[in-house]
């Protein structure tokens, strides 16, 4: 794949960008950057700063706040970003990556008006309320519900592993209002005011000791109908769009591509029985066989955005690049943790790290590369029928 003239000056700008804007010493974060408090502040002033320069929204129409960029741009703005591990780029729980783009195909003209331009001005957080405790991988098992009475919906039951939901303003959840249909024609998608009577949010802590995940709790909530996305009962549906939209992610790559080249200098720089581990035929072959990976990743996720721009819907394309891109990021932190060693235990606070300890955290958050989002299990299923045409299972 090659990219236009075009194209290519626009990630040089987003390259000066960062190069300007983050400080000099910046180790580079993730998205869970806006939920912990000792980062919040620099995560909110750099996602007002993507937002000035159009970019946080960039791949929205230009009527609800974006520039209409190309898929390809958004690629490349997104590959950028990650590489650099800016903050900010997200107004928490998918808001500008799945739920704007959802509420702009579903939603009506009075959801837009309300609810994207907080979005693109970094006003309002968001967090996505979709897994529950008992459900596992099966999505479509959800049993919270939500019973009609009169112009409002009453919530009852539980969600799980919610990003953001401790610092969110609105919450992005599927729940069941038809118990007695089929599990993927019973459920529905609405917006709720994390503020509501009734919503209870208990942290979830990482192994990382870091608070980005929660158990979210609702007991007779009552959400306004016009709260609704698309039509009742149908929500399986859209659900799905927003999923491929969460699914098409590049940023696999790029945490891998930067991670290698970590590993590449640290293997030049450091010597084992006199030789610099550059020289040693198993870690060469280990850093090898990343990039190939890395690349392979980075083209899959990119061939996912030109099918997009082609006007074309990457289903089990997007169910490839999940796959293969969390899959790689375990492979990454794996490996980085045999060639750093026993150095690779310590955590940045340490005198004796390594790579400011980022081989160590990228271990410990590996473990759920491949269950969020849905799991690799769901993603194989899906490349297994979409994309084969094999028999359900």
């Amino acid at each position: 794949m090659e990219f236009t003239p075009e194209q290519d000056a626009f990630r040089q700008e987003i390259k000066d960008f960062f190069k300007e804007t983050l400080p000099a010493d910046f180790e580079p974060m993730d998205s869970g950057a806006m939920y912990h408090a000792e980062t919040r502040e620099f995560a909110h002033n750099m996602a007002k700063k993507l937002s000035e320069k159009g970019w946080l929204t960039m791949h929205w129409p230009v009527e609800y706040g974006g520039q209409s960029r190309s898929y390809i741009e958004q690629a490349i703005y997104s590959d950028e970003v990650a590489y650099h591990g800016s903050p900010g780029t997200d107004v928490g729980g998918g808001a500008v990556a799945w739920i704007g783009p959802t509420i702009i195909r579903f939603g009506t003209e009075e959801q837009k008006k309300e609810h994207l331009p907080p979005i693109t001005k970094v006003e309002r957080y968001w967090t996505t309320l979709y897994s529950e405790p008992e459900t596992g991988s099966d999505l479509a098992g959800l049993i919270t519900s939500a019973t009609e009475d009169g112009d409002e919906y009453v919530i009852n039951g539980s969600k799980i592993w919610n990003s953001g939901a401790h610092i969110a303003d609105w919450g992005w959840i599927a729940v069941r209002t038809n118990p007695d249909a089929p599990k993927h024609r019973g459920i529905s998608l609405m917006m709720l005011d994390m503020t509501t009577p009734g919503v209870t949010v208990r942290p979830v802590i990482k192994m990382t000791g870091e608070h980005e995940f929660n158990q979210v709790y609702f007991d007779n909530v009552r959400v306004p109908k016009k709260n609704l996305i698309g039509e009742q009962d149908r929500g399986w549906y859209t659900m799905a769009v927003a999923l491929d939209f969460e699914r098409a992610g590049v940023h696999y790559s790029a945490h891998g591509r930067r991670n290698l080249e970590r590993l590449v200098e640290y293997a030049r720089e450091t010597t084992h029985n006199g030789k610099p581990l550059s020289q040693n035929k198993v870690v060469r072959n280990k850093l090898v066989d990343l990039a190939t990976e890395i690349q392979a990743a980075r083209w899959i996720a990119y061939r996912v955005a030109w099918m997009q721009g082609q006007g074309l819907v990457p289903n089990y394309e997007a169910s490839m690049s999940k796959v293969f891109g969390s899959e790689l990021s375990q492979h990454v932190a794996n490996t980085g943790m045999e060639i750093l060693g026993q150095y690779g235990q310590l955590w940045k606070n340490s005198k004796w790290v390594k790579l400011r300890g980022s081989l160590s955290r990228a271990f410990l958050n590996q473990f759920g590369a491949n269950i969020a989002g849905g799991t690799g299990e769901i993603q194989r299923n899906i490349i297994a029928t979409r994309g084969l045409g094999l028999p359900r299972q």
